[in-house]
C-alpha cells in the first residue's frame, strides 16, 4: 500500500475515529486505527467493540485533489502514536508506504518515521445494519437533547442500564430520559420520520452520546440514525458512528413525576443559578452539597447553606410568581446547578408537593424538557 495525502485531511479524520480506539486494549488490534486505501479514497476505522467510528476521505473533493493512491491496500497502526505523530508532521503532504509484512514508513518533509503495523484481517468487522428505515434530525437538535439529558445518567456501573439514556420514538415524537435514581432529565422533540417507524427501550451509554456529540457538526446538518437489533448507526456526512444498545429494560419513571403541586414558583433562571452557585461554594466545603430553599411571607425565597468551619451564606430572591403553601426544602446544589446550566429559558417553573417529594423543574418558554431532583431529609 502506498499513498500521498493532505496532512490536514488525514489529521481531521484520525481525530474523529481515534475516540473509538481502546486506551487499554485487551488485544493490541483494538488499540489501533485501520487504514484502507482504494482508488476512491481512504477509509479510517477504530473500534473498542462497544463503539466503532469510521471516516472516509475521498481522493478528490470539489475538484481539489486530497490524496494520490499509488497502490491500494490496508494496515492497522497503533492509534495513540499515530494520532500524535500525524499532528506534528512538518509538511502539508504525507506519504504512507506499507510493505507486505505491514512495516510502515511515514514521510513528511525531511521527517521519516518507521512503524510496526498489524494485520488488518484481524481487525473487528463492523456491524451489518440494514438501513431500510431511518430517523433524520438536525445535528444541533441532537446535540441539545444529549446535553440536556446526560447530566442525570448514573456514573455507577452497578446498574449498567442507568448509565445510559433511554430513547423512545412514537408517532414522530422522540423522547430522551436519563435517571440515576436521585434525579431525572427528560427531553422531547418532534422529528421528521415515517409514521410507521418507531422504537422503544433503546438505551445508549451517556459516555458514548457525549463522544457522539463532539462529532456532530456545529452547523445545522442532518444526522441519519438507523436502529437495528442491538446497534445504532449515526451517519454524520463522511463519518459513521456505531454504538451498542445497552442490555436490559429501563425502569418506568413516569410514576414518580407528580402532576399537581402544593407549592409553585416561577423564578429568573440566571438569578437563581447565581444564588445557588454562591451557596454551593460553602456546601461543597462541608462536602454535603446541601442548600436550603425557604419561601418567605412576602413572596420572596431564601437560599442558604452553612459550614461548621466557614460560616453561612444567605440570599433572598424575588419570585416572579408564588402560589400555594409555604415551603422549607433541602436539596443537592450540584444536581440543581447541573439542571440550571442546561435550561434554555430566561424563567423557570419549580413545583413542590411537599418537603420530601420530588422537586420538578421546567423551563417556562416551552414544554420540551423537564427535570426531577429528590430532596434531602435534614434536621432543622
Amino acid at each position: 500500500m502506498k499513498l500521498t495525502i493532505s496532512k490536514n485531511e488525514l489529521n481531521d479524520a484520525i481525530q474523529q475515529v481515534a475516540k473509538a480506539a481502546s486506551s487499554r486494549p485487551a488485544i493490541p488490534i483494538l488499540g489501533g486505527i485501520k487504514i484502507e486505501v482504494t482508488h476512491l479514497g481512504v477509509t479510517l476505522t477504530a473500534s473498542d467493540t462497544d463503539i466503532s467510528i469510521q471516516s472516509f476521505i475521498p481522493v478528490e473533493r470539489d475538484q481539489f485533489v486530497i490524496a494520490h493512491v499509488d497502490k491500494p491496500g490496508s494496515v492497522v497502526l497503533p492509534a495513540k502514536f499515530f494520532v500524535e505523530i500525524v499532528k506534528k508532521l512538518p509538511s502539508e503532504q504525507v506519504v504512507i508506504d506499507v510493505s507486505n509484512t505491514y512495516q510502515t514508513i511515514i514521510r513528511s518533509g525531511s521527517t521519516e518515521i518507521q512503524m510496526v503495523g498489524l494485520d488488518p484481517e484481524e481487525f473487528p468487522v463492523l456491524p451489518s445494519i440494514e438501513q431500510n428505515e431511518l430517523l433524520q434530525m438536525p445535528g444541533d437538535l441532537l446535540k441539545a437533547m444529549i446535553r440536556q439529558t446526560v447530566l442525570a445518567a448514573s456514573a455507577s456501573e452497578q446498574t449498567p442500564i442507568l448509565t445510559g439514556v433511554l430513547w423512545n420514538l412514537l408517532e414522530g415524537e422522540l423522547k430522551f430520559v436519563a435517571t440515576d435514581r436521585h434525579r431525572l432529565a427528560s427531553r422531547t422533540a418532534q422529528v421528521d420520520t415515517d409514521a410507521q417507524f418507531k422504537f422503544s427501550n433503546v438505551v445508549i451509554s451517556a459516555k458514548t452520546l457525549i463522544e457522539l456529540s463532539k462529532l456532530v457538526p456545529e452547523h445545522n446538518a442532518l444526522v441519519d440514525i438507523v436502529v437495528a437489533d442491538n446497534q445504532v448507526l449515526f451517519k454524520l456526512g463522511n463519518v459513521l458512528f456505531y454504538t451498542r444498545i445497552l442490555d436490559g429494560t429501563y425502569p418506568d419513571t413516569s410514576k414518580i413525576i407528580p402532576q399537581t403541586f402544593k407549592t409553585e414558583l416561577v423564578l429568573d433562571t440566571k438569578n437563581v443559578m447565581d444564588a445557588i452557585d454562591r451557596a454551593y461554594l460553602m456546601s461543597r466545603e462541608e462536602k454535603t452539597n446541601i442548600v436550603r430553599l425557604i419561601t418567605l411571607e412576602d413572596g420572596a425565597i431564601e437560599i442558604s447553606s452553612s459550614s461548621t468551619e466557614l460560616g453561612r451564606v444567605t440570599e433572598q430572591l424575588e419570585a416572579k410568581e408564588f402560589n400555594g403553601e409555604p415551603l422549607r426544602i433541602a436539596f443537592n446544589s450540584k444536581y440543581m446547578l447541573d439542571v440550571l446550566k442546561v435550561i434554555d429559558s430566561e424563567q423557570l417553573f419549580i413545583g413542590f408537593t411537599g418537603a420530601m417529594s420530588p422537586i420538578i423543574i421546567r423551563p417556562m418558554d416551552h414544554a420540551f424538557s423537564m427535570y426531577v431532583i429528590l430532596p434531602y431529609r435534614t434536621t432543622g
